[in-house]
């Protein structure tokens, strides 16, 4: 089992760069880390 990360903004004109920076520092690989880029409402889960 590996440590695995998870990004959330909550609208398409927000900006996850800092939140995957954060990650990285972390040592958390990309292959762990997972970002929903939409509202709770309407989300897609993406795979980074």
């Amino acid at each position: 089992m590996g440590i695995f990360g998870y990004i959330r903004v909550s609208s398409k004109e927000q900006n996850e760069d800092r939140q995957i920076f954060a990650m990285n520092e972390l040592h958390i690989p990309s292959s762990n880390i997972f970002t929903d880029k939409q509202s709770g409402k309407n989300f897609e889960s993406v795979h980074v």
